[in-house]
C-alpha cells in the first residue's frame, strides 16, 4: 500500500509540473457513467433511510470522444475513479466527506496521456480524488446502446471495475415521489438517472470490494468542458 501511495503521489506531482502551462481555449468532450451504493433517483423516505447506512462507495468514468487536456490529445481514451468515503456521498448534512480513491487509467495511453488523464479526472471530480491511494492501468471501455445515453450502458475497467445500467422504467417509480436526490459526481452537459444492474469493484486499493446491484443508483451523461 505504501508503494502504491508513493507511486500515486509521484504521478500527480509530475502531472502538476507538466501541466503548469496556461489555458488552451479548446474543449474536450465525451460520455460519462457512474454508479453508487445508494439510490440517486429516489423519494425522501428511501433517501433518509439509506443516509449514513450505504452510499459511501462509487465507480465513475469518462470516455473521451475528442479533445485535448492542457495540450495533450486524449481522443479515444478513458479514465475511471473508484472511491470510498466516510459518509454517504452527496449528503448535505456532511459537507466535509473525506474520501480514499483509486484511479484506473487507460492502459493504451502513453506516459504523457496517462498524466493528462489523471489531471483531467482530478479536475472534474474535485475533492473525491484528492487522496488517491493507488493508480492502476487497465483496458477501459464505455459502450452505449445505439450510441444513446438514454439506453443501456456498460463500463468495464479490465477486471477491476464494472458498471452496467439500463434506462429507468415506470416500474422503478416505487413511491411516486421520486426525484434526482443526489446530483452527478461531475459537471455534465446532459445527464440521465439510470437503473444499475451491476456496480462492482474488485481491486485491492481501498481495503474493500463490492458488488452492488439492482438500484436506482446511476447516471449516464455527456460532458463538454474547457480543455484548460
Amino acid at each position: 500500500m505504501l508503494k502504491a501511495v508513493a507511486t500515486a503521489a509521484a504521478c500527480f506531482a509530475a502531472a502538476s509540473v507538466s501541466f503548469a502551462a496556461g489555458t488552451t481555449g479548446k474543449s474536450i468532450n465525451g460520455n460519462y457513467i457512474e454508479a453508487r451504493t445508494a439510490d440517486v433517483f429516489t423519494g425522501p423516505c428511501f433517501a433518509n433511510g439509506e443516509a449514513e447506512q450505504v452510499g459511501r462507495e462509487a465507480v465513475f468514468g469518462w470516455q473521451i470522444s475528442k479533445g485535448e487536456w492542457r495540450g495533450v490529445n486524449l481522443a479515444g481514451l478513458a479514465v475511471v475513479g473508484v472511491v470510498r468515503t466516510e459518509h454517504t456521498i452527496g449528503l448535505t448534512s456532511e459537507p466535509v466527506n473525506p474520501a480514499k480513491a483509486v484511479l484506473i487509467v487507460d492502459q493504451s495511453a502513453n506516459s504523457e496521456q496517462r498524466l493528462a488523464l489523471m489531471s483531467f479526472a482530478r479536475q472534474m471530480s474535485g475533492d473525491l480524488l484528492k487522496d488517491v491511494v493507488k493508480v492502476d492501468y487497465a483496458p477501459i471501455q464505455l459502450s452505449l446502446e445505439n450510441g444513446n445515453i438514454h439506453g443501456a450502458a456498460k463500463l468495464t475497467a479490465g477486471s477491476l471495475a464494472e458498471i452496467r445500467t439500463r434506462a429507468m422504467s415506470a416500474a422503478d417509480h416505487v413511491c411516486g415521489n421520486e426525484e434526482v436526490w443526489y446530483e452527478p459526481l461531475t459537471k455534465l452537459e446532459h445527464a440521465m438517472p439510470t437503473y444499475t444492474l451491476e456496480n462492482s469493484y474488485t481491486g485491492d486499493g481501498l481495503g474493500t470490494t463490492w458488488h452492488n446491484r439492482f438500484k436506482r443508483s446511476g447516471f449516464v451523461g455527456t460532458f463538454q468542458v474547457s480543455a484548460e
